[in-house]
């Protein structure tokens, strides 16, 4: 499956690379394209591939409805017995696809691919996310991998759990490692963009990685206890400071300079703790609001009671992505087709 928006310029290469690929791997495939709202050419271009070929789906967003609900709507048709997911920009290698499914023909249920360097990225972008990856490694209870996207191959019964899993916000990445199975490293080095222009900036970014450890942990709620626990202790040492000096050196005047600190403190103290409480209560009141994950505004590869979305929870609702699929009469090593 390729999740992609504002990729115009990146779509005729990824698919040629992609068919090469897919073709290598087995005796037949298709490419499922999910548009995620875009504002340039990226669905017309995709259009286009699915005059031409055969083997080409698509869907289209109703709006922008962000990359982990395109990665969703895919996950939701999935029909083959493996699924990969990549993403448009063409900075991980298609070529890669095959590691992914040789480790999977090995008994790997999740085959993700981890990376070794990022050329071409700026510095900032490569240091928050090694940050970011090693303080999601630390805090959440669940073992998510390092370095590593979501390009990735999922066994099919890893796709069948993943659509049991309805909750808003969605971290598919996290949602992965959660499902369990048996899961194997593919290791690679990201190329460069091919063409266009990041879609995640800083604040995105921040976005995304608030939602991952508010879904995936517990910690910052249990740092307020901690907060809360370090201004009680510090008041309690201030107030003993202030009796012994008024037992055994005197009254002193003093200015009112240390109890407006003190109340500065305290005050930014609760701001905190309120400001992670208003976070997971946003989290439950936009997952309680049931809403549809996305809206399908075209299709093309599938019948109109095919491409329905899903009932939270239900698992019924389908759309292949680029999908593998393992005869049940050969064994794992035999020839398999991709879809």
């Amino acid at each position: 499956m390729v999740p992609a928006f504002n990729e115009e310029g990146n779509i005729a290469p990824l698919h040629a690379r992609l068919d090469s690929v897919l073709r290598a791997c087995a005796d037949d495939h298709e490419i499922i394209f999910v548009d995620d709202g875009s504002t340039d050419g990226t669905l017309d271009a995709i259009r286009a591939l699915a005059r031409r070929d055969p083997r080409v789906k698509f869907l289209a967003f109703s709006r922008n409805f962000g990359h982990e609900m395109a990665s969703t709507a895919g996950l939701d048709r999935a029909e083959g017995d493996a699924v990969v997911l990549i993403d448009a920009d063409l900075q991980d290698p298609p070529e890669v696809i095959r590691r992914l499914v040789d480790a999977w023909r090995d008994g790997a249920d999740v085959a993700y691919a981890q990376r070794r360097r990022r050329p071409g990225e700026p510095v900032l972008k490569r240091l928050t996310a090694w940050l970011f990856y090693r303080l999601l490694a630390r805090l959440t209870e669940v073992p998510i991998p390092r370095d590593t996207g979501d390009f990735r191959l999922m066994d099919r019964r890893v796709v069948l759990a993943l659509r049991r899993c309805r909750e808003n916000p969605r971290f598919v990445r996290g949602l992965v490692a959660w499902v369990g199975f048996k899961q194997q490293a593919v290791l690679y080095d990201r190329d460069e963009r091919h063409a266009g222009e990041t879609k995640y900036g800083f604040r995105k970014l921040l976005k995304l990685s608030l939602e991952a450890l508010s879904a995936f942990s517990l910690a910052p709620l249990r740092l307020t206890v901690w907060l809360g626990g370090a201004a009680v202790a510090l008041s309690v040492l201030i107030t003993l400071a202030v009796v012994f000096e008024r037992v055994f050196l005197g009254p002193a005047q003093r200015g009112y300079a240390l109890l407006a600190c003190g109340i500065f403190f305290m005050g930014g103290v609760q701001l905190v703790i309120l400001g992670i409480i208003a976070h997971y209560l946003g989290q439950v009141f936009t997952h309680g609001q049931a809403r549809p994950l996305y809206l399908v505004a075209e299709q093309s590869g599938w019948s109109e009671t095919h491409g329905r979305e899903p009932l939270p929870g239900d698992g019924r609702a389908r759309e292949p992505l680029l999908v593998v699929r393992r005869q049940e009469a050969d064994p794992p090593h035999a020839h398999s087709t991709l879809s």
